[in-house]
C-alpha cells in the first residue's frame, strides 16, 4: 500500500469563507509569532527548541486574552502549522532548504486537518466548526477514506482539497523498450530514438497578456481595493501558466512510464542552472525538475526503473558511435562531425544516446549512476 493525495476544487458557502479565512490568518499568526519567538530565543541565550516547547508557547498564547481568537478555530491546524514548522527548521540544519521563512498574507494559504478535525461520511467532508459538508468537485472517487486533508487557498482565489489515501499500486506488464532523454530549452525533450518534443513556451504565449496586467497593477494605489482586483487578475494568469505547464508535464511524464521499461535521464541542478541571468526564465519555464519529480514517482508506483546519470557525465561532447569526446562544445553547436569516425551528430540525439548507453552500463555494472 502506497499513499498519494487527491487535489480537488471546491466551492465554499459564505460561512465556510469565513470560517477558512479566520482559520488562514490564525495558522499564519501563530506560525509567525512561533518563529520569531524561536529565532529570538536562539539568538538571545542560544537555546534550541522544537516542537514540544513550540507547542507549549502555542498554549500560552491561547490563554492570553489578547490572542482570545486563537480558540475559535480548530486547534489542529495550529498544532499542524507547528509541526510544518518542525520539519522546515530540520531540512534547514540538515542542509536540505534555507532557514524558514515567514508567511504572507497575499501568498498562498492553507490549513492542514487530521482525522479529530474533519469527517469523511458517504463522499462528503466536514471540517471542524462548520455544519455544512464540502462542495467538492469530485473527479474521481478515492480508493479510502483520507487520513488527512489539506485545504488551500492560491493567489487567484480558488480553493483546493487536498486528500492524503491509500491506494493499490498498479504494476505495468513488462516492456522491453528502454529510452534515454536528454531536456533542453528548444525542445523540452529529446528522446534517444529520435522523438524530439518542443517546448510550449508558456511564459511566452502569456507575456503579453501578463505584461499588460502587471502595468496596471503597478498603477494602482497600494491598500486599495482597485489594487486587489489587479492583483487577482495577475495571479490568475500565472494560475493558467502554471496548469497548463503541469497538465502537459503530466501527459508526458505518463507516455513515457507506459512505454518504457527503463527510462535514463540526466540529473541536474536546476538551481544553480537558473543563476544564469541570460536562460534563468526559460529554464524555469521548461520546469525540468517537476518532470523528473514526476517520472520518479511514477515509475515507481508502476515497477518502472528510472535511472539518474552524474550531472558531469559529457553526453553531449562524447561521440555515441566511437566513444570520442570532444574537449569543448559551444552551446550554440547544434551539430557537429566526429573527428575520429566521421559520424554527423545531431546534439541532442547523441547526448540522449550517451545517456542510455550510461543508465544501462549503470543497471549491469555497477557504474557511478544514481538508480530510483
Amino acid at each position: 500500500m502506497k499513499h498519494r493525495a487527491y487535489k480537488f476544487r471546491f466551492y465554499p458557502t459564505d460561512e465556510q469563507i469565513k470560517l477558512l479565512a479566520q482559520t488562514f490568518g490564525c495558522v499564519r499568526f501563530v506560525y509567525n509569532t512561533i518563529l520569531r519567538w524561536r529565532t529570538d530565543e536562539y539568538y538571545q541565550s542560544k537555546a534550541k527548541i522544537g516542537y514540544i516547547q513550540a507547542n507549549a508557547r502555542l498554549t500560552w498564547l491561547k490563554k492570553q486574552p489578547e490572542f482570545a481568537f486563537l480558540n475559535d478555530v480548530s486547534s489542529v491546524a495550529l498544532q499542524q502549522a507547528l509541526r510544518h514548522q518542525q520539519t522546515a527548521f530540520k531540512n534547514f540544519f540538515e542542509g536540505r532548504a534555507k532557514y524558514p521563512t515567514f508567511k504572507k498574507k497575499t501568498h498562498k494559504q492553507s490549513s492542514e486537518f487530521t482525522k479529530s478535525a474533519f469527517k469523511y461520511t458517504d463522499g462528503k467532508i466536514y471540517i471542524a466548526k462548520s455544519k455544512t459538508p464540502l462542495n467538492v468537485c469530485w473527479s474521481r472517487q478515492l480508493p479510502s477514506k483520507p487520513s488527512t486533508i489539506t485545504i488551500s487557498k492560491d493567489c487567484a482565489g480558488r480553493y483546493f482539497v487536498s486528500c492524503l489515501c491509500e491506494f493499490e499500486n498498479q504494476i505495468l506488464p513488462k516492456s522491453d523498450t528502454v529510452v534515454g532523454i536528454d531536456v533542453g530549452v528548444k525542445h523540452l525533450f529529446v528522446a534517444s530514438s529520435g522523438l524530439k518534443i518542443d517546448n510550449p513556451r508558456l511564459t511566452a504565449k502569456y507575456a503579453i497578456k501578463l505584461t499588460k496586467a502587471q502595468k496596471a497593477l503597478s498603477r494602482k494605489k497600494l491598500g486599495s481595493a482597485n489594487r486587489a482586483k489587479a492583483r487577482l487578475k495577475v495571479a490568475r494568469i500565472h494560475a493558467k501558466i502554471c496548469d497548463c505547464r503541469l497538465d502537459n508535464l503530466h501527459k508526458l511524464s505518463r507516455k513515457l512510464i507506459n512505454e518504457n521499461q527503463v527510462i535514463c535521464v540526466e540529473s541536474l541542478r536546476v538551481k544553480n542552472m537558473i543563476k544564469n541571468p541570460r536562460l534563468a526564465k526559460h529554464i524555469a519555464d521548461c520546469a525540468w525538475g517537476a518532470f523528473l519529480t514526476q517520472l520518479e514517482y511514477k515509475a515507481d508506483w508502476a515497477g518502472r526503473t528510472l535511472v539518474k546519470i552524474d550531472q558531469f557525465f559529457p553526453s553531449s561532447k562524447r561521440c555515441c558511435n566511437c566513444g570520442f569526446t570532444l574537449p569543448f562544445l559551444s552551446l550554440d553547436t547544434r551539430h557537429w562531425d566526429c573527428p575520429e569516425c566521421k559520424t554527423t551528430h545531431d546534439r541532442d540525439i547523441n547526448a540522449a544516446k550517451n545517456i542510455l548507453t550510461a543508465g544501462l552500463a549503470g543497471l549491469a555494472f555497477g557504474e557511478n549512476v544514481s538508480l530510483v
